[in-house]
């Protein structure tokens, strides 16, 4: 059996349909926990995303499992830090597609440092980071709007 082919591309206006669909998973929403206010509002993410993906400042790959749209990699600033994003669909958590995909990002992307937030509870997230070089920096505290309540946070940074 061949191992599926994990390869990124520039995210692309048509792409947000599908991605929309990945933002709406409630259980994804849990995990990332930082989220937006109506994860069900297709219509406010892509007219969202469709501003963004104009922004020299943000940088969004999809991730395409055998040539499939599974997720999105990319870094924003934050703070004046830039950070370390990545979103994969349910279907394909725990196969190694986040790893691969951040790998495959921080090929492409090298400034440096990079940062990754994160929920304290969200130990395959910590794992993606850490297995990509991450090393963690700290905590903080913030609201999480899929919780609907302040959590810890975990600093991570790539030097």
């Amino acid at each position: 059996m061949n191992s599926p082919t994990i390869t990124l591309r520039p995210t692309a206006p048509a792409d947000l349909p599908v991605l929309a669909e990945f933002q709406a998973d409630a259980e994804a929403n849990r995990m990332a926990a930082f989220t937006a206010p109506d994860l069900n509002d297709r219509e406010a993410y892509i007219t969202k995303w469709t501003r963004l993906l104009t922004d020299p400042s943000i940088v969004m790959f999809v991730v395409l499992q055998n040539g499939n749209v599974v997720g999105t990699v990319g870094s924003w600033v934050l703070h004046g830090e830039r950070q370390v994003t990545y979103w994969m669909d349910r279907s394909v958590w725990g196969q190694g597609v986040a790893t691969t995909a951040l790998r495959l990002f921080l090929v492409e992307f090298k400034e440096r440092p990079l940062h990754g937030r994160l929920v304290a509870d969200n130990i395959a997230s910590q794992r993606v980071l850490e297995k990509c070089g991450f090393v963690a920096n700290g905590t903080d505290r913030g609201f999480a709007q899929a919780r609907q309540s302040e959590v810890e946070e975990l600093l991570y940074v790539l030097r």
